[in-house]
């Protein structure tokens, strides 16, 4: 029994030699012969990583150019200080019906805005074409049109017009949400009316607000050159889908220092939706003033952070009034989503329809109490109770 064992010890040890052996000046002898080679394709990224290096960003440009589009304002400004007396009919009637009229002097602006419909919806900024009388758009083809106003929402700064023209190139939308810091960008417009230009950079911020530039803000902010005439433009991504309207840049000079600033697609898509399908955008609101909380504050408060929002007021006969929340409350969660400061409260509550019940959460003398309410309407911008 012996003398087998140590032949089979051995044995295997002469195999496992010969292996070594093997593996070592002849490793191509051991791979099976049905053995199937493993081809590794490159992933989309890769793909797109190459076709950038090779060609840059021309097929997101020439896919966004088309549906970015040239607009002309003109707003006629009297110079005539006495004008409003002239129509006044006590006026005319000591000093004559015949009066010469001194000539109106147009005003002209430019801007950019975006073609979003094939049959000539188009949006832009709100400040772009407020205060214009005549509006004019020059398409990336050389044509021209007139356009009329479909809608506009101050609070946000978008408006939407409308072209009378069929089968026109409409740009695809993006989804912002999707978008990261560090994503590359690229800005379509017509700056200081010099033509259709295009710059590239990233995206620096999200979120950006508390900037005093609109009511309601949750900018893009990105460094791609934007300057004056940017404003109603396009911000695409690299596949050259829509992902923001350039609205505003921070600047000292007036030009572009890398600090610009869109109104995410999702934000304008919203708005661009209830102007065309109502003509006006509807919003919640329930009638309080608020205020951030600061360390200050919330050391006052006994809070354990400075997430909420102070009520500083509470309107009369509004429905936080009739809901008996009081000054002093500290607002943290509406529908149980979290406040975190004023600023996020007011763009919850505006997404509340109204006539319709919301819970929200609040600390009262440190205590958590949740109150329902029933939504308001929130009014014009010019009519909001003081």
């Amino acid at each position: 029994m012996r003398q087998l064992w140590t032949i089979f010890s051995q044995a295997v040890t002469v195999c496992l030699g010969i292996l070594f052996v093997m593996k070592l000046f002849y490793p191509n002898l051991l791979v099976q012969s049905n053995a199937q080679p493993v081809t590794v394709k490159p992933s989309t990224v890769s793909n797109q990583a190459a076709a950038i290096a090779k060609s840059g960003y021309r097929s997101a440009v020439s896919k966004a150019t088309p549906s970015v589009v040239n607009i002309f304002t003109t707003a006629h400004i009297s110079q005539d200080p006495h004008r409003a007396l002239k129509n006044d009919p006590l006026f005319r009637h000591f000093f004559g019906e015949e009066m010469e009229e001194e000539d109106e002097q147009p005003e002209n602006s430019l801007g950019s805005g975006v073609i979003v419909s094939a049959d000539g919806l188009i949006l832009t900024n709100n400040h772009v074409i407020s205060s214009a009388d005549q509006i004019e758009v020059a398409l990336s083809d050389g044509s021209k049109s007139s356009a009329t106003v479909v809608g506009t929402d101050p609070e946000t700064d978008v408006a939407v017009l409308k072209i009378d023209r069929k089968d026109l190139p409409a740009i695809t939308f993006s989804n912002s949400e999707q978008m990261k810091v560090g994503d590359v960008v690229l800005a379509i417009g017509n700056p200081f009316g010099v033509g259709q230009t295009v710059t590239q950079g990233i995206i620096s911020a999200l979120g950006r607000n508390h900037l005093g530039i609109n009511t309601f803000e949750n900018f893009i902010q990105t460094d791609a050159s934007i300057n004056p005439g940017n404003s109603g433009g396009a911000l695409i991504d690299t596949n050259g889908n829509l992902i923001g309207i350039n609205s505003a840049i921070y600047s000292r000079n007036g030009g572009s220092m890398g600090i610009g600033f869109a109104i995410p697609v999702s934000i304008a898509q919203q708005v661009m939706e209830q102007i065309t399908s109502s003509g006006s955008v509807t919003r919640g609101w329930i009638g309080i003033e608020a205020q951030d909380i600061t360390p200050e504050l919330a050391e006052s408060f006994n809070l354990k952070s400075i997430n909420g929002s102070l009520i500083a007021g509470v309107l009369l006969d509004s429905p936080a009034d009739r809901a008996g929340l009081r000054p002093g409350d500290i607002l943290t969660a509406i529908n149980k989503k979290p406040v975190v400061d004023s600023q996020s409260m007011l763009n919850i509550i505006a997404l509340l329809k109204p006539r319709e019940k919301a819970t929200l959460s609040i600390l009262r003398t440190g205590k958590k109490v949740d109150i329902e309410l029933v939504v308001g309407k929130r009014p014009l911008p010019n009519k909001i109770p003081k």
